[in-house]
């Protein structure tokens, strides 16, 4: 199993650390444009390998995707971060151009791999992806409901005051601060749903607190997150490569299903070998059916500020 990480700023050095010491791949190559640096982060990382009793081999390369080849499964992290008052939607005018190269190169040498977007605007991002590469639309997968979803369960936790192992929930819909609908209606702890613990007025503060999660943060720091986002990905990773069928929420090309058509939008699916291998139909409240029309709407209108 070898896997690919382009970027290699904090959150893809996050995820290929955690990818090795899950001990899954055989393989991580971590590629930057800067030089030495993704060689640099790489050896760092290697010296972990005793200290946290991992096998995994992890290659560094400036700009050589020579060295991808025959990549199983592939993460795009590349791109400027957010800086504080930034939302992602204006990120697409420098992102765009260096994911559509990046994929492109990444296909060139890896014809059958599983492309990961991670840059942002992720749905925005992994729509360009679809529309500029030859792969099926179960091999494009983006990664925003996943880092949400864990973000929406730490509000819950600390909501319920709960250890986060008790809690489960989800949100689906675009990877935006406006976008994301967390599924209130279906969050639960130890299988009660959270509505029997929680006031609607608390759900709606969790709820809101979790879209601006990433926001958040890059107030805090100064600059976008990065152990959050890099587990993420490596869950989707372990998922794919592990052949697991786990169910998370992806970003993936709709035909239909929500009624949605002609756009990348986070919805659960089952993640195995190939990729996305189903689209889970879930059940939504009028409420969240109305926030996931209105964030399909706002995605389109991303969409619309690509040059294809």
């Amino acid at each position: 199993m070898k896997v690919t990480v382009v970027g290699a700023g904090a959150v893809g050095a996050s995820c290929a650390e955690y990818i090795a010491i899950k001990n899954f791949a055989s393989e991580v190559v971590l590629l930057d444009i800067k030089e030495g640096y993704a060689e640099g982060k790489a050896m760092d990382l290697m010296q972990t390998a005793s200290l946290n009793g991992f096998d995994t081999k992890i290659v560094g390369s400036t700009s050589d995707y020579s060295k991808t080849a025959n990549s199983d499964i592939c993460v795009i992290t590349s791109g400027i971060p957010r800086k504080p008052g930034m939302t992602r939607e204006e990120l697409i005018g420098i992102n765009a151009g260096i994911v559509k190269s990046v994929s492109a190169s990444l296909v060139e040498h890896s014809p059958n791999t599983i492309l990961i977007v991670v840059s942002n605007p992720m749905d925005t991002m992994t729509y360009l992806v679809h529309k500029t590469t030859d792969l099926p639309k179960h091999r494009i997968i983006g990664m925003g409901g996943a880092l949400d979803s864990a973000r929406f369960k730490y509000r819950l936790a600390e909501a319920l005051d709960a250890p986060i192992s008790d809690v489960d929930g989800m949100v689906i819909g675009g990877h935006s601060d406006k976008g994301m609908v967390p599924l209130t209606s279906h969050a639960t702890r130890n299988s009660i749903k959270v509505s029997e613990f929680l006031s609607e007025e608390r759900l709606e503060q969790v709820a809101a607190d979790t879209k601006v999660g990433g926001a958040t943060l890059t107030g805090l720091l100064g600059t976008s997150a990065w152990y959050a986002p890099g587990a993420a990905v490596s869950g989707l990773v372990q998922a794919i490569a592990c052949d697991q069928k786990k169910i998370y929420p992806c970003s993936t090309l709709l035909d239909g299903e929500y009624g949605l058509s002609d756009l990348c939008i986070g919805v659960p699916v089952i993640l195995g070998r190939n990729g996305i291998e189903k689209i889970v139909d879930v059940s939504l409240s009028d409420a969240e059916k109305e926030h996931m029309k209105a964030s399909a709407e706002g995605v389109k209108k991303t969409n619309g500020l690509l040059e294809l």
